[in-house]
Formats: structure tokens, C-alpha cells, sequence
């Protein structure tokens, strides 16, 4: 007695697929939006801040002065990298984290939709019970290798966003350490 399928339950399947896919490249259409406004943002940043610098540098009287306007107009720099860079971080650790939630949600129907299968398989179908046993068996082991490679992604995410707050800060203080004015020795 084959599975019964109905049609309406494969446009269902069908619509349930696209709506996915959309959902996917919503997503990251959402993500390349906000990284080209971020960048947008920063290049009219960088531009002012050029403009604002040349403009002090093309008033300083002598060239110790040009270095001390030099000097000065570095930490800002390397501020503005920074928070760039954070803010691109950000932004694609929480689009991994909308795919990954979406991915997720769809694993969880496909086990719902497999065992169901299953349910129905084993009630149908004579002499069944061993076959459904292992399906249902190699199913859990394979839900089990899942949750564990999913648990160690997120380590490792949780442990790159951590590297990358602590390279940050770091770079901030080694520059604003380097920026500081040196005293001459007596």
C-alpha cells in the first residue's frame, strides 16, 4: 500500500519550498542592504574626514606642526576602522544567525514530516516493526550528529566573536598608547 499523497499536500510541499527559499534570500538581501549602507556611510565619513584633514594640514605654518596634525588625526582613524569593522561583524553574525534559525525550523518539520511518514508506514504495512526501528534509530543518531555539530558552531562563534572583541580592544590601546605624546629625555 503505497504512502498516500495527496495533490494538495505536494503544493503544499512546493509552496512550502519557495516560501523558504524566500525567506533565505530575504535574508540576505536584508544583509547586503545593510552592509552597502554601512559602506556608503563610512565612504562619506572618510571623505569628510579627509577634506577636514587636508584643510589642517594646509594650515600648518611649519613641519612640526604638519606632523602634530598628522599624528593627532591617526587614533580617530583607527577608531572608525574599528567600528567599521564591528559593525560588519555584526552584521553578518546576525545573518548566519537568521539562516541558521531558518534552517533550524526546517530541519525540525522534516522530522516531524519523517516520522509521521514513519507512523504511518508502521501502522500500514505488515512485519514492519524492525524496519521502522532502525529508520527511527538511524534518524536519532543522525539528530544527534546534527545537535552536536550545530553546539560546536556556535562555540566556535561565540569564541570568534570573543577573539575579535579582544583583538579590537587591544588595537585601540596599543594605537591610543602610540598616539600619546613621547617625552624627550632630559
Amino acid at each position: 500500500m503505497p504512502f498516500p499523497v495527496s495533490r494538495e499536500q505536494i503544493v503544499a510541499a512546493n509552496k512550502a519550498v519557495v516560501d523558504t527559499f524566500l525567506s533565505a534570500i530575504n535574508t540576505l538581501l536584508n544583509s547586503v542592504e545593510k552592509i552597502s549602507n554601512l559602506n556608503l556611510s563610512t565612504a562619506r565619513s572618510a571623505l569628510e574626514a579627509q577634506v577636514d584633514s587636508s584643510s589642517e594640514l594646509l594650515a600648518s605654518r611649519d613641519p612640526h606642526q604638519a606632523l602634530a596634525v598628522q599624528s593627532a588625526l591617526v587614533q580617530p582613524q583607527l577608531e572608525k576602522l574599528i567600528a567599521y569593522s564591528r559593525s560588519l561583524y555584526e552584521i553578518s553574525a546576525q545573518t548566519q544567525h537568521e539562516l541558521v534559525k531558518l534552517l533550524e525550523s526546517k530541519h525540525a518539520e522534516l522530522n516531524k514530516s519523517i516520522a509521521g511518514a514513519l507512523d504511518w508506514y508502521g501502522k500500514s504495512a505488515a512485519n514492519s516493526d524492525i524496519a521502522v526501528a532502525a529508520v527511527k534509530s538511524a534518524i536519532s543518531a543522525a539528530n544527534s550528529a546534527y545537535e552536536n555539530i550545530n553546539k560546536g558552531a556556535r562555540q566556535v562563534a561565540e569564541i570568534a566573536e570573543a577573539s575579535v572583541s579582544a583583538a579590537t580592544s587591544a588595537t585601540a590601546r596599543a594605537v591610543g598608547a602610540t598616539s600619546q605624546p613621547r617625552k624627550k629625555a632630559a
